[in-house]
């Protein structure tokens, strides 16, 4: 995989200790992956970060019009200023939907939690057909920018042929 950015230029040291996805409508979690965070907030840049994963979901998000992803995440020595995410979601060569949250600013040695609300596209029901008989031919590119500068860049892989919400 190609990445626009290398672990190093995370000179934040962002760490994201929890991730949750759930359907706004109903308020149900769909998926709530935590990492064991230490108490105090490490300075340490992590080179051997995960910055790919797969995520398994059922067809039946793919009916979902709202959802809310909360991300849970702490910052080292270096506060952020314009603290923005850009998310790029695909269907093979098909852009589903770009994404653009603003985060804003957050201070140093702090634990941050913030919520998006993703709204998602009305699809073709042939594409959503074929998202779920090819499954991890849905991606996406999540880009992370502190003052316009590129920091972060993660991918995922989505599969919607089960209703294992887990991920790999």
């Amino acid at each position: 995989y190609n990445y626009l950015c290398s672990p190093e230029d995370n000179i934040y040291n962002v760490s994201f200790s929890r991730f949750k996805i759930r359907d706004v409508v109903s308020g149900a979690v769909i998926l709530d992956i935590k990492k064991l965070q230490p108490a105090e907030i490490q300075d340490i840049i992590e080179h051997e970060t995960n910055r790919f994963i797969r995520y398994h979901f059922s067809p039946a998000f793919l009916t979902l019009r709202e959802i809310g992803a909360t991300l849970e995440f702490t910052v080292g020595s270096k506060a952020l200023s314009r603290f923005r995410l850009i998310e790029r979601h695909f269907y093979r060569n098909l852009l589903l939907k770009t994404f653009d949250f603003e985060i804003g600013f957050c201070i140093p040695h702090s634990r941050n939690t913030c919520e998006h609300i993703y709204c998602l596209p009305d699809l073709d029901p042939n594409i959503v057909e074929e998202m779920i008989g090819n499954p991890f031919e849905t991606r996406s590119d999540s880009f992370y920018f502190v003052n316009n500068k590129l920091m972060m860049h993660h991918k995922a892989e989505y599969s919607f042929t089960g209703t294992d919400s887990s991920r790999e």
